[in-house]
């Protein structure tokens, strides 16, 4: 019972935590008249970095709460399932961590040419590592055993946030379409940060109505203790 009540205002804490995040990131972005991809808001010189850093740290402390949270929830993928989603989230956060402390260099130079620096390689390679150990998490999700909601949920957003961030990134390095490439990087950072605040929320469905089983119609206890397919 109180570790059921640790893990849902650490889950709770950590949403709200992520929201802020992304309302600051979305704030920052509308002050920017031009087309920028996410990261060349925290760019050394932009009068949008402080914000950013602090947006990236949010996501740092709430992503790693809410790991802690769900460190009972496991995968029933073969592969990927092997450690908890929780493990992935630790990472990811670990590398926003880092990103958010090395900001690429004014304009974030693409990785070609002599422009691109020694910080701007830190950056990047934070980056894509902590999106790509996000995208596992919601890989993991998807899997996840006696939820359902959450299992469909993940589903999609991981389908979507890679997809929608590699065309991003490929139009990035095309040096192509970056307007639209902007976008499309805003969007996937969107939906990520979104999955990880309904992540963290299910947490907290999931571990009050665990705790309080005489109150939960036996329909829903069914639909949520389903194990995975």
């Amino acid at each position: 019972m109180i570790e059921n009540r640790r893990s849902c205002r650490a889950a709770l804490a950590g949403s709200i935590l992520v929201s802020l995040a992304l309302v600051v990131i979305w704030a920052a972005r509308l002050t920017v008249d031009r087309p920028v991809y996410v990261s060349e808001l925290g760019a050394d010189g932009e009068p949008t970095a402080g914000w950013f850093e602090f947006a990236l740290l949010c996501v740092v402390g709430g992503g790693g709460a809410i790991a802690w949270a769900g460190r009972g929830i496991r995968s029933g993928a073969r592969f990927i399932g092997r450690w908890s989603p929780s493990v992935s989230l630790t990472v990811a956060a670990g590398f926003f961590f880092v990103a958010s402390q090395v900001p690429c260099t004014a304009g974030c130079p693409l990785p070609v040419g002599d422009t691109f620096t020694g910080q701007d390689f830190v950056h990047t390679l934070a980056a894509v590592a902590a999106f790509a150990a996000a995208c596992a998490a919601m890989l993991q999700a998807s899997f996840a055993r006696g939820r359902r909601l959450l299992r469909r949920l993940s589903m999609v957003a991981g389908v979507s946030v890679a997809l929608i961030a590699a065309t991003g990134g490929i139009l990035s390095l095309l040096r192509f379409g970056t307007d639209v490439g902007s976008v499309l990087e805003l969007v996937a950072t969107t939906i990520a940060i979104g999955w990880l605040v309904v992540y963290g929320l299910s947490i907290v469905r999931h571990d009050t109505r665990t705790a309080t089983p005489a109150s939960v119609p036996a329909a829903a206890v069914a639909d949520e203790l389903e194990p995975a397919r």
